[in-house]
């Protein structure tokens, strides 16, 4: 499989100087409704995103990864436990955590490049360097070509770029990325895991990933939490001493690679198992997914 060139000029601007951007979650829990309806979605779970290091989540379908990741941005509180970064309590939203969600979240009337400067313009900022930096990111996310289409006229695979490159502009000290890739066909996919992957290793900034994706969560990750059933905990911890620059192909020739998939599959097994017994559909879907890697 090829991979997409990144070798592009780079202009005389920085995204963001490093900088401690830890975020620690302890003891958190979060719980909906209250008496006989009371649902537990995350319990007593705690975990650290480490600085200036690509963390991948992965977990059952509907486990309260996406309900941790509206913790983590501030949208939500916990029911119990703390969530600090650097020190500091969230205590709400805040523009040094960056959201990428699953949906598309492109303005359909703006060009590429208008949704790009959408951020810098809603803070007034349209100066020189800005402009420049966004001309920088078209280039970096191969959308040069592309800078006066919109949406509807771009790939799936075009849109996410773009969305990460909106992201970026922003310079947010943390980029949360709430499976972005998932609806995507299976090339396209591969293609986004190493296009996103070296936009990751020329920056090093600190990343926090959501998949329910194996292959993609051992390729992308440095470190990789893997989550109970409902109600969710962060079971597992494996550090990914898979070398970079990574290639599509390691992730099926190379031995550790393989070693670390069997112990996840094994650990994502048994939590499926529990919540298949309580008749979980998104378990019964992994189940036969499980099944036919298994083969």
């Amino acid at each position: 499989m090829s991979t997409m060139n990144l070798e592009t000029a780079k202009p005389k601007v920085e995204l963001r100087s490093q900088n401690s951007s830890e975020i620690v979650v302890n003891n958190v829990s979060k719980v909906y409704g209250g008496g006989p309806f009371a649902k537990e979605v995350i319990k007593d779970c705690s975990f650290t995103i480490e600085s200036n290091k690509l963390t991948v989540m992965i977990g059952p379908s509907g486990c309260g990864k996406s309900t941790l990741i509206q913790l983590i941005a501030g949208f939500e509180t916990p029911t119990s436990g703390e969530i600090t970064m650097n020190g500091k309590p969230i205590t709400g939203p805040g523009k040094d955590r960056l959201v990428l969600f699953q949906e598309s979240a492109l303005f359909p009337w703006m060009t590429t490049y208008d949704n790009i400067m959408y951020g810098p313009r809603a803070r007034g900022e349209t100066g020189k360097e800005v402009t420049e930096l966004a001309d920088f990111l078209l280039t970096k996310v191969g959308l040069e070509a592309f800078r006066d289409k919109y949406p509807a006229q771009l790939s799936g695979g075009m849109q996410r770029r773009a969305e990460l490159a909106r992201a970026m502009i922003n310079k947010p000290e943390i980029m949360i990325l709430d499976e972005p890739f998932r609806g995507l066909d299976n090339m396209s996919k591969e293609l986004m895991w190493e296009y996103y992957a070296n936009l990751y290793e020329e920056d090093r900034n600190t990343n926090f990933f959501i998949t329910t994706d194996i292959d993609e969560a051992i390729f992308l990750a440095d470190r990789l939490i893997i989550m109970t059933n409902l109600p969710t905990q962060a079971r597992h911890v494996i550090e990914i001493d898979i070398p970079r620059p990574r290639k599509i192909e390691d992730i099926f020739a190379n031995q550790r690679a393989n070693d670390i998939k069997k112990e996840v599959m094994t650990l994502l097994h048994e939590e499926a198992m529990k919540s298949f017994s309580g008749g979980s559909k998104a378990a019964a879907d992994f189940l036969e997914a499980y099944s036919k890697r298994a083969e």
